[in-house]
């Protein structure tokens, strides 16, 4: 009787074959439910008294009992089985009336004891039968795996080729395996998944999570982690140092077939995303082009444009956002392709985001991709070359993080000077410092107090606890020093700047 390709190659299957009349002896508990369950590798016979040395994994162990002395004390059947039990054999099975009459009556308890399955061999069915049987069943499951795998490859490949080739290559695999699959972007988002399965929320988050440090180590790698008690394979797409995204599958245990099967989707999405890479390229360039006729004022044709290929403005008002040069550029703006809420492209040597005012993007990608994001403030579209200035004017330097220019704008132009100014403030403050320092005067402090007070007098002197003679003495004496005249406003000014520019 040929083996069916439904017939695992199991010690339960080879029980209910009715031509091999093989009989279970004792109750099925957990443990023995379990080695019955397990793939049988292969059948042997031997009556030797310790084969354990000569037995490969996952077999089946059939003997007739010639290593039993008739008068056998009941530790030496109990040491027979646990050695057995030790090596892993999945099951014994017992030849009766060939050697012996009858098994030792040790024999079950010692068994049972262990939770090694123990069947009775009738005289009529010869060892080789049941090694043979066994052996079609492996062989009709093999034939079956792989006729089923070269079933899922043409199903695979029929489905490459229809127009969403992606997604229904995607949602036949998840078919084929009857699992959960999902293709995520070189931004670590989910783009592709079979609908027909779910993640739990703690699942999909942690797969996230991995898929994410996947592909921040940015090299070619197939991982597999364990989840909530399900495994998971991860599979990386496109080349090394320039990932194109990640399969993942809840594949449980996999064997070689199915690996197999993965693999050709693998070659196949890293395929079909390699061809999208001079689209991208193409679609980069249109949004840069667009970005700058946008800062140039040029926004009727920029929505003419943008309306044909699904690139629009968002509603005024709008924040003007600037990502600086960074090894994720790429990356983000892969990530932003699927934010619809947001205009974006590169401009100069920055990525240039046009986002809506209450837009929470910014605060997310600097998040996610740990990058400093300079930030505008609210603008409509007739100012959106200021809105870029601003927050080109907050992007550099620091650490990660939004950067507003609204916390910029709050300390004023004078506090906001460059290194120039302050060297310039510093050579007009000078001679005032050298002569405090050489007299033991206040003339700097007293000028600033004087300035702070709108140049008054009596306001000063109050401040400083002074008579205003003494203060109408010292500002006489600082003009002296400095070579100007403070009486009028330009000079107070300048004199100003200088003090808020070196603080």
């Amino acid at each position: 009787m040929i083996a069916t390709a439904d017939a695992e190659p199991t010690l339960r299957t080879l029980l209910k074959r009715a031509d091999l009349g093989l009989t279970l002896l004792g109750a099925e508990d957990a443990r023995r439910a379990e080695a019955l369950d397990r793939p049988v590798r292969w059948v042997h016979s031997t009556d030797l008294s310790d084969p354990t040395p000569f037995l490969a994994d996952d077999l089946v162990l059939l003997t007739t009992g010639t290593q039993f002395d008739p008068d056998a004390e009941d530790s030496v059947i109990d040491e027979y089985v646990s050695r057995l039990a030790r090596r892993g054999v999945l099951g014994l099975g017992f030849g009766t009336a060939v050697v012996r009459p009858a098994m030792p009556a040790r024999l079950p308890d010692a068994c049972a004891a262990v939770g090694l399955p123990l069947f009775e061999v009738p005289y009529r069915t010869p060892f080789i039968a049941v090694a043979r049987a066994n052996a079609e069943a492996v062989a009709a499951q093999s034939y079956a795996r792989r006729s089923w795998a070269l079933a899922a490859q043409r199903a695979l490949a029929l489905a490459a080729l229809r127009p969403d080739g992606l997604a229904r290559t995607v949602a036949e695999l998840g078919r084929q395996l009857d699992t959960w699959v999902g293709l995520y972007d070189a931004g670590g988002v989910l783009r592709l998944e079979n609908t027909d399965r779910e993640l739990t929320p703690e699942s999909a988050d942690a797969v996230r999570q991995e898929v994410e440090a996947v592909l921040r180590r940015g090299s070619r790698a197939a991982s597999a982690i364990g989840i909530e008690g399900t495994d998971f394979t991860l599979q990386t797409l496109g080349r090394g140092g320039r990932l194109r995204g990640v399969l993942a599958i809840a594949s449980g245990e996999l064997d070689q077939e199915g690996r197999g099967v993965i693999t050709s989707v693998v070659a196949l999405a890293g395929l079909a995303l390699e061809q999208q890479q001079g689209l991208q390229r193409a679609r980069g360039r249109l949004r840069a082009g667009l970005v700058e006729l946008a800062l140039a004022g040029s926004l009727p044709l920029v929505r003419a444009v943008g309306r044909d290929v699904g690139i629009a403005l968002p509603a005024a008002p709008v924040r003007v956002a600037r990502v600086a040069e960074s090894g994720t550029s790429l990356v983000i703006s892969e990530a932003l392709e699927i934010a619809s809420a947001v205009f974006f492209g590169r401009s100069g040597d920055d990525l240039l985001l046009i986002c809506g005012a209450d837009s929470t993007v910014p605060d997310e990608i600097a998040v996610r991709f740990a990058v400093r994001v300079g930030l505008s403030d609210p603008v409509t579209h007739a100012d959106l070359a200021a809105g870029a200035a601003q927050a080109a004017a907050v992007l550099r330097g620091g650490a990660p993080g939004v950067v507003r220019f609204s916390g910029k704008r709050a300390q004023g132009v004078l506090a906001n000077a460059s290194e120039d100014a302050r060297t310039v403030a510093a050579a007009i403050l000078a001679p005032l410092r050298a002569h405090d320092a050489a007299e033991r005067s206040a003339l700097a402090s007293t000028l600033r107090a004087f300035l702070e007070h709108d140049g008054s007098h009596e306001a000063t002197a109050r401040a400083l606890g002074v008579h205003r003679h003494t203060i109408r003495a010292r500002v006489r004496a600082a003009e002296q020093v400095l070579g100007t005249d403070l009486g009028g406003f330009p000079a107070r000014a300048e004199l100003w700047a200088a003090f808020l520019a070196t603080d």
